[in-house]
C-alpha cells in the first residue's frame, strides 16, 4: 500500500519553541520518536518527569507515582499526594499578574459577549462555594450541572471541584429520561441550571426538562436557577432557589479543599453497547496529568493564546478545556449557540472578531461548514490562528483536507486527538514536531502504551486490529460508578491486563496512525457516542413496540445515523405516522441530536440462540450485503435476514 502524502511539516517555530520540543530537549533526547519510546519505557518515571516540567503544585507531595498492586483495572496515581484543580486552575494565578487577565470570553447566540478575570471568576467560583457548604455539602457528594454553556457553567464545576463535590456535567440538549437517570444514578443532593436557553434566536427548554426528570425519584435536595433568558418557571417551594438567593450573603473568598490525588472529581457518563450510560469516575490528580498534558504539549498552548474547542459541558470536552487551559493561567473562549446561525460564517467570524489562536472542532461540524462553501470562510481574516483540533470520530480525506487549507490555511497543524470519556483524554494525538498526513492521529499519545492488535491478541502493523492500551494512565477512569463488573467486562475480558477501546486502528510503516470507527456496537452521531441498547430502551416505552433493534448507517454530514428496526405488538400498523411518533419518542430520552434517521418496520429480529440480537448481520444486510454470504450459523432463524433484506 503507497504511503499517504505528507501535507504538512513542522515550522522552526514549532521545532525550536514549542512545548514539546522543549521536552525532548530538557530530557536530552533525539526527537519525537525516541520521546514516545521514553514515555512508556518506565512510565513512572515519565509522569513524574512531566508533573515537573508542567509545573502541577501539590499540597503535600505524592510518596509514589503509580500502585499497580490491585492490577492495571484498580491502579492508583500519585498516592499520598494531596491537591485540588481548583487551586492549580485559580487559586495560584491570584498571586501575580495574572489576576487581572482574561481567563473566560463568552458570546451568546444573539451576539451577547462576557469576560471574566481570574480574580472575577474566582470571587464567583467562592460564593457558589461557600453556598454549597452552607448546605451541607461535603467532599464527596453530587453535584448535578445541566446548563448551556454559560460562564455560570464554568464557575459551578470549579466550584464543585473547590468544596470536593463530585461534579456530573449533562448535556443541556438532553431529554428528562437521560437527564434523571444520570441525576438518581450519581445520586447528586444538588443541581444548577437554568431558566432555559437560547438557540437560533429561539428559547429552548431546560428547566422545565430538569423538572421532568426529577420526577423519578433522586437524592436532589436543592435546584440552583440561573436566569439565562427570563422566561417565566415553575420553582418548587424548599427545593428550587434562585442563583442569587443560593449565593446571597456569602463571601467572595473561600477555603480550597485539599484532596488526595485519587478524590473524585468529575463523574462523566458514556454510552456503552448495552444498558444503561456509564459513569465514569475521574480524580483530581489523574484529571490535572493528563488534561495539563495534553494541552501543554499537543495543543502546544503557549501565553497569549485564546483557545476555543466547539464543545458542551456534557461532553468531555468541555471540562478538557476549562481545566486544561486554566492550568497555565490561559485565555478561552465558550460559544452557546448554532454553530451556523444567523449565517454559515459564524464560527469564522468568531475566531477574526476574538483572536482564536487554537481552535478545534468535529468533522461533522466540518463537512456541515464545507457544504456551504468555502466563500464564507473567505470572508473572514483567520491569520490568528496557530493550531487546529479535532476529535469524536474519524475524518474522511476531503473533509481533513477542507479544514487544514480552507480554515487554517495549509499553515496550522491539525491535533486530531482520540480517546474518549472513560479516559478524560487520548490513547492517539499528534504533536507539532512531527510530520502529518491526512486524517492521521500522529501515533500514541504521550506516556500512554497504545497498540494494535489483531484476534489472537497479537501487535500488527500495516493492518486494521484493534485498538488497545498496555498499561495505566492517570487519567484512567477509576471503575463504573457502583459497577465494577461491568467495568472489568467492558475494558479487560478480552485481554486481561489490557485496556480494549472497541475502536479499529492501523499503524503504517511510516509510523502513522489512522482510526476506522468502533469495533464494537457502539454508535458515533457527529462525536456523540451513543450504545443501541439506549436506543431500543426508548423505542420500546411506546406501547406500540415489541422489540427493536438500533444500527449505525452512514450519514453525509453526521458521519453515522441511527436506523432503527421494530416489531410491533398489538393491533398497531405500520404508518408513516407511527414511524414519526416513535422517532419523537427516542428524542424523549436522548434530545433532538440524537433522533432517528430512519424506522423500519420488520416482523421479526433475527437473534442468536441465547437470544441475543445480531445487529451486525442486520447492519451488513442495511450495507447491500448478498444475505446468502452471510454468516447465519448462530441464528437460532436465519429466514429473518432474508425478511429484513426483502423489507428494505
Amino acid at each position: 500500500m503507497k504511503a499517504p502524502e505528507v501535507i504538512w511539516r513542522p515550522s522552526d517555530d514549532f521545532l525550536e519553541n514549542s512545548n514539546i520540543a522543549r521536552l525532548v530537549k530538557k530530557q536530552g533526547l533525539a526527537g519525537y520518536r525516541e520521546l514516545l519510546d521514553w514515555s512508556v519505557e518506565d512510565s513512572p518515571r515519565f509522569w513524574s518527569a512531566v508533573m515537573e516540567d508542567m509545573g502541577v503544585e501539590w499540597y503535600r507531595p505524592f510518596d509514589r507515582v503509580l500502585d499497580t498492586s490491585g492490577g492495571f483495572p484498580w491502579a492508583k496515581w500519585f498516592v499520598g499526594g494531596e491537591i485540588n484543580i481548583v487551586h492549580n486552575c485559580i487559586d495560584r494565578h491570584l498571586q501575580g499578574p495574572k489576576k487581572d487577565q482574561t481567563a473566560l470570553i463568552w458570546e451568546g447566540d444573539g451576539g451577547e459577549v462576557r469576560r471574566f478575570t481570574y480574580a472575577e471568576m474566582s470571587a464567583e467560583v467562592s460564593k457558589l462555594a461557600g453556598a454549597m457548604r452552607a448546605m451541607g455539602i461535603k467532599p464527596g457528594d453530587a453535584a448535578g450541572i445541566f446548563m448551556p454553556m454559560i460562564p455560570e457553567t464554568v464557575f459551578a464545576m470549579f466550584a464543585c471541584f473547590k468544596v470536593g463535590a463530585v461534579a456530573i456535567p449533562i448535556f443541556s440538549g438532553f431529554g428528562p429520561e437521560a437527564v434523571g437517570e444520570r441525576l438518581a444514578h450519581a445520586e447528586a443532593r444538588v443541581v444548577f441550571t437554568t431558566d432555559g436557553g437560547e438557540r437560533r434566536g429561539k428559547e429552548i427548554r431546560v428547566k422545565p426538562t430538569l423538572d421532568e426528570a426529577l420526577n423519578r425519584e433522586t437524592a436532589v435536595e436543592k435546584v440552583v436557577v440561573y436566569p439565562r433568558t427570563g422566561a417565566s418557571v415553575l420553582m418548587r417551594a424548599g427545593r428550587d432557589v434562585t442563583w442569587a438567593e443560593f449565593t446571597e450573603g456569602q463571601s467572595t473568598t473561600a477555603e480550597t479543599e485539599r484532596l488526595p490525588a485519587e478524590a473524585r472529581a468529575l463523574i462523566l457518563y458514556t454510552s456503552g453497547t448495552t444498558g444503561r450510560p456509564k459513569g465514569t469516575i475521574h480524580t483530581h490528580g489523574g484529571s490535572i496529568a493528563t488534561i495539563a498534558k495534553e494541552v501543554g504539549y499537543c495543543m502546544d498552548y503557549r501565553e497569549g493564546d485564546v483557545f476555543f474547542w466547539v464543545t458542551d459541558i456534557g461532553w468531555m470536552m468541555g471540562p478538557w478545556e476549562f481545566i486544561g487551559v486554566q492550568f497555565y493561567g490561559g485565555t478561552y473562549f465558550i460559544f452557546d449557540g448554532a454553530p451556523n446561525w444567523p449565517e454559515p460564517d459564524r464560527l469564522w467570524r468568531m475566531i477574526a472578531a476574538h483572536g482564536i489562536t487554537s481552535f478545534g472542532v468535529s468533522p461533522t461540524a466540518i463537512r456541515l461548514f464545507a457544504s456551504a462553501g468555502e466563500g464564507w470562510v473567505k470572508k473572514h481574516d483567520l491569520a490568528s490562528l496557530r493550531i487546529l483540533g479535532s476529535t469524536g470520530e474519524p475524518w474522511d480525506p476531503e473533509s481533513y483536507m477542507w479544514y487544514f487549507e480552507k480554515v487554517g490555511g495549509g499553515r496550522c497543524p491539525v491535533m486530531n486527538i482520540s480517546g474518549g470519556t472513560e479516559l478524560a483524554g487520548c490513547l492517539l494525538q499528534p504533536y507539532p514536531i512531527a510530520e502529518l498526513t491526512p486524517c492521521s492521529l500522529g501515533g500514541p499519545a504521550l506516556g500512554v502504551d497504545t497498540d494494535v492488535f489483531n484476534e489472537e491478541g497479537k501487535p500488527v502493523k500495516g493492518e486494521i486490529g484493534h485498538l488497545v492500551c498496555k498499561q495505566p494512565v492517570p487519567s484512567m477512569t477509576k471503575g463504573f460508578l457502583n459497577e465494577d463488573e461491568r467495568y472489568i467486562e467492558t475494558y479487560f475480558s478480552r485481554w486481561p491486563e489490557v485496556w480494549y477501546h472497541g475502536d479499529w486502528a492501523r499503524v503504517d510503516e511510516d509510523g502513522q496512525w489512522y482510526l476506522f470507527g468502533r469495533s464494537d456496537d457502539t454508535i458515533n452521531v457527529a462525536g456523540k457516542r451513543v450504545g443501541p441498547a439506549e436506543v431500543e430502551s426508548a423505542l420500546i416505552a411506546h406501547p406500540a413496540v415489541v422489540e427493536a433493534a438500533t444500527i449505525g448507517t452512514p450519514h453525509p454530514i453526521k458521519g453515522e445515523g441511527l436506523t432503527c428496526f421494530v416489531v410491533l405488538g398489538g393491533d398497531y400498523e405500520p404508518t408513516d405516522a407511527l414511524r414519526e411518533e416513535l422517532k419523537d419518542e427516542a428524542v424523549k430520552y436522548l434530545g433532538k441530536s440524537l433522533r432517528p434517521e430512519e424506522v423500519k418496520f420488520v416482523e421479526a429480529l433475527p437473534k442468536t440462540r441465547s437470544a441475543k440480537i445480531v445487529r451486525g448481520a442486520i447492519k451488513r444486510i442495511y450495507l447491500g450485503e448478498d444475505p446468502e454470504r452471510i454468516d447465519t450459523s448462530s441464528i437460532e432463524v436465519p429466514e429473518i435476514l432474508l425478511a429484513i433484506a426483502k423489507a428494505l
